[in-house]
């Protein structure tokens, strides 16, 4: 199996794993490091909306605190294959600038939308715009 059937299909099986009791919309996301590893979460809401967190930060996070650094592509399995909120294009842009993102329909697999993050979030705001950092930070 090729390494992104490998991430869809972790996307997808993460997408089980969500916690989304309010608006009922599942989502899962898996990250592949740079080492082969994959990193899945999935997204998890809160009464107080604002404290939910989506399933590409829940990967982005478990994967930096596990010490992966660099990563080659992102899945996301959604009903209609949706783009990540303007948050995680954020974060994606900070920690994962080179990734191929493949939004996945949850509800038809096989129907991929193939994108970068850069596509995503154009011009993106990050460390290397800030006074006296390098784009390494």
């Amino acid at each position: 199996m090729s390494e992104h059937k490998q991430l869809i299909a972790a996307a997808l099986a993460a997408r089980a794993t969500s916690i989304a009791p309010f608006s009922k919309f599942q989502v899962g996301a898996s990250l592949l490091a740079a080492d082969g590893t994959i990193i899945s979460g999935a997204n998890v809401e809160s009464a107080s909306y604002g404290l939910s967190c989506c399933a590409e930060r829940v990967a982005l996070f478990k994967a930096l605190t596990e010490g992966h650094r660099q990563f080659h592509a992102i899945a996301v399995a959604s009903p209609g294959g949706a783009a990540p909120c303007g948050a995680c294009r954020q974060l994606l842009a900070e920690y994962a600038a080179q990734a191929v993102v493949l939004l996945v329909d949850s509800d038809a697999p096989d129907s991929i939308n193939n994108t970068t993050v850069a596509t995503l979030l154009p011009l993106a705001f990050t460390s290397g715009d800030l006074p006296g950092h390098s784009a390494a930070g």
